[in-house]
C-alpha cells in the first residue's frame, strides 16, 4: 500500500467561501490516496487564522517529515500547486525532495506529468502564484498607506476609540465611555502627586474599570496609555505618527506635561515622603526605598512604613530599616533648630532670600532667551522641511517623521518656558512660606500631605542621606545659617 504525506492550506476567507476550505482539501486528499491504492499516514494543514509564524513552522514541519521519512513514503499530495507553496523559495525545496529524496509532488486538480513539461508547467503555476501573493502585498501596503493619507487608523483602534463601519468602510468614533476614562487618567497624573503604581490603585478605588473582559487597570497599560499620541489626535503607521480624522481627547498643554513628568521617570518613584531620590544610602549611593507593612493586631490593622536602601540585600550591606515615623521624628529635630526669636533677625533673612531670588530670576531670563532662540530656529526648520516636502525633495515617511521630531522639540520648548514663567513667582513665594513654616513647623508638619512634604524637602535640602538609622541633611543656604547659627565662632562678633 502506498504511503502519502499532505498538506492542505487556506490563506483566506474568501479562498474558503470560494470552495477551497480545509474540508474540501482533505475530502479530494484522501479520494486521492484511495484511488491511488494507499493513505495519507501525515496530515499537515494550515487555517486562515494561523499566524505567519505558526505558518513557517508548520511547513518547516512538513518538510523535515519528509526528508526523515523518505524511504518510507511515496509522494507529497497538494489540492493545487498554489497550496503547496505560496513562494518560489518553498516551491525548490518541493522540488529537490522529488529530486532527491524521490517523492513525487502530487496536485490532485492539476495534474502534470513528471517529466520535463509536466514540471514546466508545475514552475508556471507556481511562479503565477508567487506574483499574486507579492501583488496582494502591495496591494494591502498601498491600501493601508491611502488610509494613513485620509487620517485613518490601519488596525483596531486604541483605548477610548471603536471601529464602526459607515457606508461600506471601517472608521474610528469615539467611545464614550472610555474615553472619558482616558481623561481621567491624564488629568490625574498630570495634575495630582501619583505615581504610576498610585495612579492604579486610585483608579480601582473610584470604581473605574478598563474592559468588561479585564476589569482592572495595570501598570503597563497604563504607561502605554499615557505615552499613545493617539489621544492628541495623531494615528500610527511604520514606526511615525501622522494626523489622524479621530477627535483628540486630550488637549496638548496636558499631553505635555504628562510626558515631562514620564520623561523624568517619576513613574518609578514610591508616593512616599521619602522615598524616590529624596535619600540616598550613605553606605552604596543607592536611592531609599519605602515598604508598606500591614500587620494585624487587637484593635484591628495596624499600617506601618519602612524605609530601607534599594541594595539592602547585597552581600555585606547593613540591614537597617527605619520607620517613617522616626524619620518624621528627626525632620521635625532639624526644622525645629531653624525657629528664630528675634524679630529684627527673621527681616533679616527674609531680605537675604528676596535676594537669591531675585538671583535666580535673573538667570531665567537668560534662560529664556535661549529657550527663545531655540523655539524660533526650529520654527524656521519647520517651514524649510515643509517648502522641501512640497516640492517632492523629500519623501512622506521622512517628512513625517522629522516633523514629529521638530514639532516635539518645539512643544518641548514651549513647556519649558511655561514653567519658567511660572517658577518665578512661585519661587520667590513658596521659599518665604517655607520660611514661616520653619518656625511652626513642629505643629505643621505631621498634618502636612505628601506631595507638601516633598516639595519643602526640596526647597530646604540640598541632599540628605541615611547613615544607618539616622538622616544627615545638607540644608542649602541660607536655610544652612538657621542650622549653623547665626553667629560663627571664628568670628568678630559682627554677624555673618
Amino acid at each position: 500500500m502506498k504511503r502519502f504525506v499532505g498538506l492542505a492550506r487556506v490563506s483566506s476567507r474568501e479562498q474558503e467561501r470560494e470552495g477551497f476550505s480545509l474540508a474540501v482539501q482533505e475530502d479530494a486528499l484522501k479520494r486521492y490516496a484511495v484511488s491511488a491504492g494507499g493513505e495519507i499516514v501525515r496530515f499537515f494543514r494550515i487555517a486562515e487564522t494561523a499566524s505567519k509564524s505558526d505558518e513557517r513552522k508548520t511547513y518547516r514541519e512538513l518538510i523535515n517529515y519528509a526528508k526523515q521519512n523518505a524511504e518510507e513514503l511515496d509522494a507529497l499530495l497538494f489540492y493545487k500547486v498554489d497550496r503547496a507553496a505560496r513562494n518560489l523559495f518553498d516551491y525548490v525545496e518541493l522540488e529537490r525532495l522529488e529530486s532527491e529524496h524521490g517523492l513525487a509532488f502530487v496536485s490532485v486538480s492539476q495534474p502534470t506529468e513528471n517529466n520535463p513539461a509536466g514540471r514546466m508547467m508545475r514552475r508556471t503555476l507556481a511562479n503565477m502564484a508567487s506574483f499574486y501573493t507579492e501583488q496582494q502585498s502591495v496591494d494591502v501596503r498601498e491600501g493601508l498607506a491611502r488610509r494613513v493619507q485620509e487620517g485613518w487608523f490601519v488596525g483596531k483602534a486604541p483605548y477610548g476609540y471603536r471601529n464602526v463601519r459607515k457606508d461600506g468602510r471601517c472608521v474610528t468614533e469615539v467611545d464614550i465611555a472610555a474615553a472619558d476614562t482616558v481623561r481621567h487618567v491624564f488629568h490625574l497624573y498630570a495634575y495630582e502627586p501619583l505615581t504610576l503604581d498610585a495612579l492604579r490603585d486610585r483608579l480601582h478605588a473610584d470604581g473605574s474599570t478598563y474592559r468588561s473582559d479585564s476589569l482592572r487597570f495595570t501598570r503597563s497599560k497604563l504607561h502605554s496609555m499615557l505615552t499613545d499620541r493617539s489621544y492628541i489626535g495623531e494615528i500610527p503607521f511604520k514606526g511615525q505618527w501622522y494626523p489622524g480624522k479621530q477627535k483628540p481627547l486630550v488637549d496638548r498643554a496636558t499631553w505635555d506635561r504628562v510626558q515631562a513628568l514620564l520623561g523624568d521617570k517619576v513613574y518609578h518613584a514610591h508616593q512616599m515622603t521619602y522615598a524616590g531620590d529624596v535619600i540616598a544610602c550613605a553606605h552604596c549611593g543607592r536611592a531609599i526605598t519605602g515598604e508598606r507593612k500591614t500587620k494585624r493586631t487587637k484593635s484591628g490593622e495596624q499600617h506601618y512604613v519602612y524605609y530601607r536602601c534599594s541594595g539592602y540585600t547585597a552581600p555585606g550591606h547593613p540591614r537597617v530599616r527605619v520607620t517613617e515615623a522616626e524619620l518624621d521624628r528627626q525632620v521635625l529635630a532639624l526644622f525645629g533648630r531653624m525657629r528664630i526669636e528675634d524679630p529684627e533677625i527673621q527681616d533679616w533673612f527674609r531680605a537675604v532670600l528676596a535676594s537669591q531670588t531675585r538671583d535666580a530670576q535673573s538667570d531665567a531670563r537668560a534662560q529664556r532667551e535661549e529657550l527663545l532662540r531655540q523655539s524660533s530656529l526650529l520654527v524656521a526648520q519647520q517651514d524649510r522641511l515643509l517648502n522641501l516636502r512640497l516640492g517632492d525633495d523629500v519623501d512622506q515617511e521622512t517628512f513625517a517623521r522629522k516633523h514629529t521630531e521638530l514639532r516635539d522639540r518645539l512643544s518641548s520648548i514651549k513647556l519649558q518656558l511655561d514653567v519658567l514663567d511660572r517658577s518665578h513667582d512661585e519661587t520667590a513665594e513658596l521659599a518665604a512660606k517655607v520660611f514661616e513654616l520653619s518656625q511652626t513647623l513642629q505643629n505643621t508638619w505631621v498634618s502636612a500631605d505628601y506631595a507638601t512634604k516633598r516639595r519643602i524637602l526640596e526647597i530646604v535640602c540640598l541632599n540628605c542621606r541615611l547613615d544607618g538609622a539616622s538622616a544627615v541633611f545638607t540644608t542649602r543656604k541660607p536655610f544652612d545659617v538657621l542650622i549653623e547659627g547665626l553667629y560663627s565662632q571664628t568670628s568678630r562678633g559682627e554677624g555673618i
